[in-house]
């Protein structure tokens, strides 16, 4: 750590117990802060993963143990003061406060927002309001939907993105029958390239999943509140005995909003994750920064760590900045993807097949490599990220050679 911590930073308030809050804190006490942390979050539980959420914990492969970063002990031991169930009102910068509910104002020097984000919910006049109709993104939102994960049933999936597939994936490994419903001309359109979706359609329907892509939701329909059918665009009615909504989130930045803080695509931030206010801090899903020409948000685990740690290394006195090596993974059935980089403006696109379901999609830019999308090749995902971190660009024509050893690319 640093020599050269600040004297006036004595208390450090992060607001919001997801990854990224847990990682400022985490951090701050294992590089030597000795000041005041409170760790405040809305929820019952300690700091847990998400991602299990709509896997290992939804099917009862995972202990609810075994979500939680640290136990209920590591808070204690590292004098981190752990508030829950402890929603925050307003920011005061003024006198440089938070606003609880029913707690008195607490003082900060450094404040750190960690607020995430929230799926984006179907309006109550599309059914959104009906019981069995579910989002994954909390325990309690999982808690609620494993009663209606059950085999026989059938699950209405709205929204084909990686949120969609892999609670398609569950749904189906679970026995249920699956419909799952695009708006979008295809499945991924947002995020990947009509490869990489259609061997995930291709793998999708080999395993029963029913999917309709350029097909729009008009409203759920229901019998004594819960739903049971669904009414699309095009007429057509979908029975069902309960819906999964991944349409997309949005940051929660409305405890920054109304503070005066500056938002574009979430809250603004700079290379050392200092929001328009200098004592203030935004990491995670919620904070955006500078990318190339645009305003970018990260909607991933390793971002909330990386950004969480730069925050707190920053608080801490160290001179640092983010840097931005986007990666991230879905697991749909026994398929792992491994994503590095982000292939925006790609105008090329590599495959490299090794043949029984190991497959690689390499996305260029005028021979520059911007991304690759590795499935079952953890090896492409491991050279890939040494090649976009170390800005390297191998040979396309290499890449495409099955029978080549990546490694030679790295030389």
């Amino acid at each position: 750590m640093s020599d050269k911590i600040h004297a006036e930073t004595t208390k450090v308030v992060v607001v919001g117990a997801g990854q990224a809050g847990f990682s400022v804190c985490a951090k701050l006490r294992s590089i030597g802060f000795k000041g005041q942390i409170t760790l405040i979050g809305d929820e019952d539980y300690p700091p847990y993963q998400r991602p299990p959420l709509s896997k290992a914990y939804l099917t009862g492969d995972m202990a609810l143990e075994r979500l939680f970063f640290r136990p209920q002990s590591f808070y204690a031991d590292e004098n981190i003061e752990l508030c829950l169930s402890d929603p925050v009102l307003s920011i005061d910068r003024f006198k440089k406060q938070i606003i609880r509910t029913e707690k008195p104002p607490l003082p900060y020097d450094k404040l750190v927002l960690a607020t995430g984000s929230q799926p984006i919910t179907l309006p109550d006049d599309m059914g959104g309001d009906l019981m069995g109709v579910h989002y994954v993104r909390t325990l309690k939102d999982t808690d609620t939907m494993r009663a209606d994960v059950q085999p026989g049933k059938t699950a209405l999936v709205i929204g084909g993105g990686y949120i969609g597939l892999e609670a398609a994936a569950v749904a189906t490994k679970a026995g249920m029958k699956v419909v799952l419903v695009e708006a979008a001309d295809r499945i991924l359109q947002r995020v990947a390239s009509p490869e990489t979706a259609r061997y995930f359609r291709s793998l999708h329907k080999a395993k029963g999943v029913d999917i309709r892509e350029g097909v729009r939701l008009k409203a759920l329909k229901g019998q004594k509140g819960r739903v049971t059918s669904a009414i699309m665009a095009d007429g057509s009615e979908i029975t069902t005995d309960c819906a999964i909504v991944g349409i997309g989130i949005r940051p929660n930045h409305d405890l920054a909003k109304a503070a005066g803080l500056k938002l574009d695509n979430g809250i603004c931030v700079d290379a050392q994750c200092r929001t328009s206010d200098p004592d203030i801090f935004a990491v995670g899903d919620c904070a955006s920064f500078q990318h190339g020409t645009a305003r970018l948000r990260l909607e991933s685990v390793g971002n909330a760590i990386d950004q969480g740690e730069i925050a707190a290394r920053i608080i801490a006195g160290e001179k640092v900045s983010y840097q931005a090596n986007p990666w991230f993974w879905s697991d749909q059935y026994d398929t792992k993807l491994q994503i590095m980089g982000l292939s925006t403006g790609y105008d090329c696109i590599v495959t490299r097949d090794s043949g029984e379901g190991v497959i690689s999609f390499w996305y260029f830019a005028k021979d520059r490599l911007l991304a690759v999308d590795a499935i079952n090749d953890p090896r492409a995902f491991m050279v890939a990220k040494r090649l976009i971190e170390s800005e390297k660009s191998p040979d396309p024509a290499l890449v495409s050679d099955p029978s080549l050893d990546l490694k030679q690319v790295l030389r």
